[in-house]
């Protein structure tokens, strides 16, 4: 009976204990072949280095200079054809695959019995002379090949590949290896990362810095941190939730524009937008305010774009935005009026916005004892964060209520508002920017607030008082114009990625 009809009309589990079987021969066999290579003194884990002047990619695309010229190239073997006694074999390096051609006389009849045994997977290096074949595909024909590291697990089947998300997410560096358009994400990203520090670099002057991401106050944002130990010290400490206090210090100490990129940390929800550890930006203008920030922002963005597709126009999931500067502006009132009629200029108590909240559609509860900022900001969260297609943009909102942004310059044309704004493309808050609040008497006032929140439970995600901070805002902190810039999700939107782990190389994820 042939393996193919006594499989047939097994259960599934019966299968599946098949398939782990077969590949654990398949790991074995490896091993025999590991073994065998080390008893013949060609121990490939023994080798340190090869000598590497040539990439795939290149050579594809300069193959008229590069025709005919000795290459030394490395990679992983990714396909195999033997032909008796010549084979063809395709090597993967950092940029793409290139085909070898491998014959017996040219390595040697012991040297070539050797190749055969290697697997899909395995690492080698070759050195031999670029050509095109008669079928006209750019080759390197092998004079010399060595195995660097052996494969010892196959890797996914090559028509099925890797499609499990949950797997690829754990197993990024086979993701990696076995799906080009990762390979190209992740290029991406780092296209993208640069040239946003080159637009803030070169084109507004700014300094990058480092900062502590170990904190003993977890301030600049309302978010729950995680808490560790610091055992030297015998202090708790806490992951950054944000770098805003301490860029704000740097400026107050003279370096007018800095910026930091770098990981932060919140102790919240995970979904296709959030992960507990993501990359910020934030940066920091002496003598600048809201305005000025926001061209930084349509700048940062669009030339981000440009730099990594070429265009300022992206396609996210099916939907066309331009990020050509400059982006609409609205206004946060205006904004709530637009979509439930509810006209907060005529509003001038915390009652009254009580009742026109619940006259909207709010339920009575979620807005008892709020004030009316707070209410008014939790109505735009509400009904015109989730309006299809509002917040589309790329758009700025302004106009905070004062009890939502406790960083910001009250706005002098109205007090019970700020000079701040939040910048949306499709639907998602991808900045938030303030025209900084320097006044310490005002912040000193606003922490208190937040602290008694704190200390009563009301607001169990406000952090607590930074007097330091407060003392630097005494010894004087020019105005300025602050930004921070959620990455991943400007990454997710000019790549068109659906997931904020598929933008992270290894996101955070349930251990199995």
């Amino acid at each position: 009976m042939s393996e193919e009809e006594r499989r047939d009309g097994q259960d599934p589990l019966q299968e599946e204990s098949l398939r782990e079987e077969d590949l654990g021969e398949q790991q074995q066999i490896r091993r025999e072949k590991l073994a065998r290579l080390q008893a013949m003194g060609r121990n490939p884990f023994l080798i340190e280095k090869w000598d590497v002047n040539a990439w795939s990619g290149d050579i594809k695309e300069h193959f008229e200079a590069m025709e005919g010229k000795q290459v030394s190239m490395a990679g992983r073997i990714m396909a195999k054809r033997q032909m008796g006694k010549a084979s063809f074999i395709d090597i993967q390096d950092k940029q793409d695959r290139i085909q070898c051609y491998v014959r017996q006389d040219a390595l040697g009849s012991e040297e070539y019995e050797i190749f055969l045994t290697y697997d899909l997977g395995d690492i080698v290096g070759v050195t031999g002379e670029v050509f095109r074949t008669r079928h006209g595909e750019i080759s390197v024909r092998v004079e010399s090949l060595c195995l660097l590291s052996k494969s010892l697990t196959p890797l996914p089947d090559k028509w099925k590949g890797l499609k499990d998300q949950d797997q690829r997410y754990r197993q990024r560096y086979v993701d990696l290896i076995v799906n080009p358009d990762v390979r190209d994400m992740f290029r991406k990203r780092t296209m993208i990362i640069h040239e946003i520090k080159r637009v803030l670099e070169e084109e507004y002057g700014y300094l990058e810095v480092d900062t502590p991401i170990l904190t003993v106050v977890a301030g600049g944002a309302n978010a729950r941190p995680f808490s560790t130990h610091h055992n030297t010290l015998d202090l708790d400490m806490k992951l950054r939730i944000s770098n805003e206090l301490y860029l704000k210090r740097l400026i107050v100490g003279g370096l007018d524009r800095v910026y930091e990129m770098g990981k932060m940390f919140r102790n919240e929800g995970m979904d296709r937008n959030h992960n507990p550890e993501f990359t910020s930006m934030e940066c920091y203008m002496a003598y600048a305010d809201m305005e000025a920030v926001m061209d930084v922002t349509e700048q940062v963005v669009a030339q981000a774009a440009m730099a990594a597709n070429g265009t300022m126009k992206i396609t996210y999931q099916g939907k066309e935005f331009d990020l050509t500067p400059p982006w609409k502006v609205i206004d946060m009132g205006d904004a709530v009026r637009e979509i439930t009629g509810v006209d907060f200029s005529l509003i001038e108590t915390d009652a009254q916005a009580r009742d026109a909240a619940v006259g909207a559609g709010m339920e009575a509860e979620d807005v008892d004892g709020l004030p009316r900022g707070k209410i008014l900001a939790e109505m735009f969260e509400m009904f015109c964060e989730d309006a299809p297609g509002f917040l589309d943009g790329p758009i700025f909102v302004t106009g905070h209520p004062i009890e939502v942004s406790p960083l910001s310059k009250r706005d002098p044309r109205d007090p019970r508002i700020t000079r701040r704004f939040e910048a949306y493309i499709n639907g998602w808050e991808i900045a938030n920017a303030f025209s900084e609040l320097n006044d310490p008497i005002d912040q000193l006032e606003r922490f208190r607030v937040q602290q008694a929140q704190l200390d009563t439970g009301e607001d169990e995600e406000a952090h607590p008082m930074d007097e330091d901070f407060v003392y630097a805002l005494e010894v004087g902190l020019p105005p300025t114009g602050g930004l921070g810039i959620g990455i991943d999700r400007v990454i997710m939107l000019i790549t068109d990625a659906p997931s904020i782990r598929d933008i992270i190389l290894f996101p955070t994820m349930k251990p199995l």
